[in-house]
């Protein structure tokens, strides 16, 4: 097989993977990145961005997305639709095989494949996706200012995110499975000092509600069956993510929730030569200016790579 060679395989599309083929492609690296299943990544579900720098007056998630990859086209980076299916790190060149039936031997690597959002796997869910229902309070809460909303879970994530939402709602509630939280017992004191936080017990979603305008409300069960309807205009999931890395974890070391583990302030993974940038990496902040920036550090420290072993 003609198996084609790069110096930088850039694998995933987001904040991270757009913004390593901006500085890749500037450094003359000749990147070639391939897109995945969703081009743009979670900030394409996203409808408008408030907190991004250089966008005064916001901007729609997918028009963000856009803007970078054609900055990245501008500077000559190899943008491929489709997913990479197999890889090979046990010696370079790395064997990568994507879904374009293509076998690259890459030099360096760029993870940048994010994480998913877990859902409840409702349909009306999927329906008021970004039109009330969201997975990101610090993205999207600021549209929901004086009004009530909803979070789901009961681990630090879901707690942190009420005590967030608090600050700019009129009331936040917790719908929480369990009878107690998951939550470190300093988050927990947090929600419960937090007067306009209501901590729904024992409480399952059974359906989101809503009309053309988006989400009006939700209809929950008690442990007993007895149904519930309260009023609120978001619904916040904060059920955790999954790391898109199944398929690096053979090669490249994860933690107990399958984020890849970097290397001190770098992005170097455990295997020389192979990077992680953006979510697909970051347990703490998920935001997409973080993940833009760890996108320019890894291809920093993909560039000084080849440059020390070329």
């Amino acid at each position: 097989m003609n198996r084609e060679k790069i110096n930088c395989l850039i694998i995933g599309s987001g904040p991270a993977g757009y913004t390593a083929a901006i500085y890749a492609s500037r450094a003359n690296l000749n990147p070639v990145l391939y897109e995945g299943l969703q081009p743009g990544g979670q900030l394409t579900t996203t409808t408008d961005v408030e907190n991004f720098p250089g966008y005064p007056d916001g901007v729609s998630g997918f028009q963000m997305m856009e803007d970078m990859k054609n900055q990245a086209l501008r500077f000559a980076a190899d943008i491929r639709p489709g997913d990479i299916t197999e890889v090979d790190f046990s010696s370079r060149p790395f064997i990568i095989k994507a879904s374009d039936g293509k076998e690259i031997l890459a030099k360096t690597v760029i993870i940048a494949t994010g994480a998913t959002a877990k859902y409840l796997g409702l349909p009306s869910e999927e329906k008021f996706k970004g039109q009330g229902v969201s997975a990101c309070a610090t993205c999207d809460g600021f549209f929901y200012r004086k009004k009530n909303v909803a979070v789901v879970g009961g681990g630090d994530t879901a707690c942190e995110e009420a005590v967030y939402l608090a600050g700019l709602c009129n009331k936040v509630y917790m719908i929480v499975r369990r009878n107690v939280f998951r939550a470190s017992k300093v988050m927990q004191d947090r929600v419960l000092k937090t007067e306009n936080i209501e901590i729904l017990w024992e409480h399952r979603t059974k359906e989101i509600l809503g009309d053309e305008s988006g989400v009006t409300g939700v209809l929950l069960t008690d442990k007993n069956g007895k149904e519930k309807i309260i009023d609120i205009h978001g619904f916040f999931l904060a059920i955790g993510h999954h790391p898109n890395s199944d398929i690096f974890k053979k090669y490249v070391e994860t933690d107990d929730l399958g984020y890849i583990i970097t290397k001190g302030k770098t992005t170097a993974t455990n295997v020389p030569g192979v990077f992680a940038a953006g979510d697909v990496q970051d347990v703490h902040y998920r935001q997409g200016v973080t993940a833009a920036a760890s996108g320019c550090m890894a291809a920093k420290d993909a560039e000084n790579f080849l440059v020390d072993n070329e």
